[in-house]
């Protein structure tokens, strides 16, 4: 019952045909080209160029984001102050009828 049921592998259907065969080629010399220049290798790191346009782009998303998460800590703040305040209240009220009820004995 407990034990793991391993499904097993589906055997295809239809025609099966073998893989095909790949043939070489042979490679015809072209005309001598002279050799490419050489290029100067590229660094390994492409340096980022910041114009005034995504700095202030990235310093509006920035502070966008710092607004939203401190709007979301201030609201989840305020949703455990309201309800520890609410227990507080519950507990006072339950405190006061529990000690009149014994009063009344």
């Amino acid at each position: 019952m407990f034990r793991p049921k391993i499904p097993t592998m589906p055997t295809p259907t239809g025609q099966v045909s073998p893989p095909a065969v790949v043939e070489p080629t042979t490679i015809v010399p072209a005309a001598q080209t002279p050799p490419p220049a050489p290029v100067p290798p590229a660094p390994s790191r492409p340096t980022v160029q910041l114009t005034p346009g995504t700095a202030l782009a990235l310093v509006g998303g920035g502070t966008a984001v710092v607004l939203v998460v401190g709007a979301v800590l201030v609201s989840m703040l305020l949703a455990v102050a309201i309800t520890g305040a609410s227990v507080a209240v519950c507990a006072v009220v339950l405190r006061s009828l529990l000690a009149s009820e014994m009063q009344r004995r």
